[in-house]
């Protein structure tokens, strides 16, 4: 079986002229300074970039739109606390252009969809709310009242509120996810997915399990003063800049790093921190200690592989194990120990991919340090045993007391600005009962209980017809999604289709019968109610909630709030049947803080809480040592490791960013940290696997991936060597999207298995 290409669902498969060179082994420093100023000298007005650099993740200013790392506690740099694609994502959330009526009589759906996401992207910001009648070619202007009314027609002609589906991005705030999941309860479902569900839901399902929470335990601080930190699946250069800084001071404090990943990054080779003029001068400084090659999916492997060193050394001369730690807040240690045991070291190291020098010089390394943090993302999460794959860090950081102390823990580093904040704020499809209770007591409804539909469970909801609208609360969830035909389909057989958004993108695009896209302020614009100007607030990655509060002018007089939006639709739908007066929250933000005080465990008086410049910490167990799983300790487990055999031909591919990209948005063509010029659909191949196959730099390749019986294709990708692990390849997303299978997923969590895709490649 093979899914037909949905018209208009994938990039443009058209070439540019294409340019390689070496990959950097530096990062950040002069190209990402003429970076910066080629961003905002091209898309911004002059008169706005100073407002903006001066602003951007200052205190008392607005949180940058892009990435959730944590500002320092303390002293900030004064007109540079951003990173090269913070302004990125300034500079196209702020673009000097915008797009309404004209430009939606000029361009019909098809021939905005004819064009590259880049293109789309760039198109200008939203400036009025659009609808596309049944069977329209082109969106025409509708008013914010008939948008409202509409939407609370389809709402309440649904046979059941489980047949509509509210999607959340993480860039909206604390206010306006509070009363987005509020509204969507008290209308009567929890089908809740959120873009959480496609990168780190892995890790939250790993770590409450394990540790009681399902965030980081650690803090910036404790990132200076680890004795060792372990950046595994992650490239902080590219998608967390600020991150840098961090392992900088990490290493001047005498700090040591092991990067394991498949590819080599400049980001964790060299930092030219642009700060620091000297830096800028001497070259840099070199941050990585050890870098370990992981094949694609190794990484249970190679911990098992320096756990089982670990346990050599503990059992012939002691001392390398934690005791009193274990003994004292750790359950099934015994039962850890002994499924260890089963592995053979050999083994693990061959299915690392790895020299047994390499395994025993990073065995050694953890040995010899005592305050360890481990950091990851989704080359972790991204895999059909992502929950596994952080439940074994855990169990390594266990043995070695590394958590619950300073300098050490875990640090899942979130991929969007308030990710973390709305799923503290209840959007999860699968609420727990103390969030529901006190729910039903602050406001005095029942809310469902029932397990609502994850980002999967929705696709194939829609696709089966039995979701019949769609609401997206920011984000572009076609590109985000796996699947890319199967989830377009999916989209084309809604009733309606609603996305709240700054910008064009493409799930603009695939719309339901009947479509309405609803502009929103963008971060850095001013947010003025009956009540006056509005603050909101976010919660970074480490579990700080800090005010953010937009310091432009609107680029449209027809533009609404998030929260304004959410306000009015629960209003206009929910009219008569409701408890609640959704529209005093619009006129005044305080009230829903004032109301989230009484929910959510933490925010216990919070506008005044809000007025602290830095922010405050949320209560964090782990932190402090405190597990609150069912045993109350922190738990070991027992992991099996991955045994994915490859037949002849075939490749395991992840799905990988280009610096200029962040999530699915494209600020441009060019990845420059790896030498890669004007063009994204390549697929990065080990030159042993490119000559046993045949195939030489720049040929063509169609690509396909077959699961479960389906074949998915996606054509036209130049292969270019690349120093990657043999039998691996990478290729950038959204393009490939579509060939991540739907139902290949990470057990527990439903995390899309976008780093463990299994293809076989076809000159054209």
């Amino acid at each position: 079986m093979q899914y037909k290409k949905i018209d208009q669902a994938h990039t443009p498969e058209e070439f540019s002229e294409l340019k390689k060179t070496a990959p950097k082994t530096t990062a950040v420093g002069v190209g990402s300074l003429k970076a910066v100023w080629d961003q905002v000298n091209k898309y911004m007005d002059t008169g706005d970039v100073l407002k903006v650099m001066s602003a951007m993740n200052q205190k008392g200013g607005f949180d940058c739109p892009g990435c959730a790392w944590p500002d320092p506690d303390d002293e900030r740099a004064t007109m540079a606390e951003y990173c090269e694609n913070g302004i990125k994502a300034m500079a196209e959330e702020v673009q000097n252009k915008t797009i309404g009526q004209p430009f939606f009589e000029q361009y019909s759906v098809d021939e905005l969809a004819a064009k590259s996401d880049f293109e789309i992207g760039k198109s200008g910001r939203l400036a009025e709310p659009l609808y596309l009648t049944p069977g329209a070619t082109h969106y025409t202007p509708i008013s914010w009242e008939g948008a409202f009314e509409k939407i609370a027609k389809h709402l309440n002609d649904l046979d059941h509120p489980d047949e509509a589906i509210f999607y959340t991005s993480g860039r909206t705030t604390n206010e306006a996810a509070f009363l987005y999941q509020l509204f969507v309860r008290e209308y009567g479902t929890n089908n809740l997915p959120d873009c959480s569900n496609m990168c780190h839901e892995a890790s939250g399902a790993g770590l409450i399990e394990t540790l009681g929470i399902g965030k980081g335990s650690v803090t910036l601080d404790d990132l200076y003063k680890a004795d060792l930190v372990m950046v595994i699946g992650q490239n902080p250069g590219t998608n967390h800049p600020r991150m840098l800084s961090a392992l900088e001071k990490c290493k001047e404090n005498k700090g040591k790093i092991m990067t394991i990943n498949p590819l080599p990054e400049a980001g964790l080779t060299t930092f030219v921190n642009p700060q620091r003029p000297m830096k800028m001068l001497t070259g840099g400084t070199e941050l990585t200690d050890l870098f370990l090659p992981v094949t694609i999916n190794g990484d249970v492997a190679l911990l098992k592989a320096i756990m089982l060193k670990m346990l050599e050394r503990e059992e012939s001369q002691g001392g390398v194990f934690d005791h009193a730690f274990i003994n004292d807040k750790t359950s099934g240690y015994d039962n850890f120990i002994a499924d260890l045991k089963k592995y053979n070291y050999a083994d693990c190291v061959k299915a690392t991919g790895l020299s047994e020098r390499l395994v025993a010089e990073a065995a050694e390394m953890v040995m010899q340090n005592e305050r360890i943090i481990i950091c990851w993302a989704m080359g972790l999460t991204q895999h059909e045993n992502g929950v596994d794959n952080v439940r074994e860090l855990v169990n390594l950081l266990l043995l070695k007391g590394s958590i619950g102390k300073e300098g050490a823990g875990t640090c899942p580093v979130r991929g969007h600005s308030n990710v973390q904040g709305d799923r503290t704020m209840g959007i999860w499809e699968n609420p727990p009962e103390k969030l529901l209770h006190s729910i039903e007591k602050a406001f005095g409804f029942k809310p469902p209980t029932a397990h609502g539909y994850s980002v999967i469970d929705a696709i194939k909801a829609m696709y089966e017809k039995k979701g019949k609208v769609f609401i997206g609360m920011g984000g572009n969830f076609l590109s985000a999604a796996p699947d890319t035909n199967y989830t377009a389909a999916a989209l084309q057989n809604m009733n309606l289709t609603v996305h709240v958004s700054t910008k064009l993108n493409r799930s603009h695009l695939i719309t339901g019968k009947e479509a309405l896209i609803l502009p929103v302020l963008g971060r850095a614009e001013k947010d003025v109610q009956n009540s006056g100007e509005q603050i909101q607030s976010v919660e970074n990655s480490m579990g700080v909630v800090h005010a953010t509060k937009g310091v432009l002018n609107p680029c449209s007089d027809d533009l609404r709030s998030e929260v304004s939006v959410v306000s009015n639709i629960a209003a206009a739908t929910l009219k008569g049947r409701t408890k609640i007066d959704w529209l005093k929250y619009e006129a005044d933000y305080s009230h829903i803080r004032t109301d989230i005080s009484k929910v959510i465990a933490g925010f216990d008086d919070f506008n005044k809480k809000l007025e602290k410049k830095a922010g405050f910490y949320l209560p964090n167990g782990p932190r402090e040592g405190n597990f609150t799983t069912t045993s109350g300790k922190a738990l070991f487990t027992a992991n099996k490791m991955p045994t994915k055999v490859l037949k002849e031909g075939e490749l395991l591919m992840m799905t990988i960013r280009s610096h200029d990209q962040f999530n699915t948005t494209i600020y441009g063509m060019d990845d420059r940290y790896r030498g890669i010029y004007n063009e994204r659909r390549v697929i990065l191949m080990n030159a042993a696997d490119m000559e046993a196959q045949g195939i030489r730099e720049r040929d063509v390749l169609n690509l396909y991936s077959d699961f479960n019986g389906v074949r998915r294709e996606a054509d036209k990708f130049i292969a270019l060597s690349y120093p990657i692990p043999v039998g691996c390849c990478a290729t950038y997303y959204p393009e490939t999207n579509v060939l991540v299978p739907l139902d290949q997923f990470a057990h527990t969590a439903k995390t899309p298995a976008s780093k463990s895709v299994v293809i076989s490649v076809e000159k054209v």
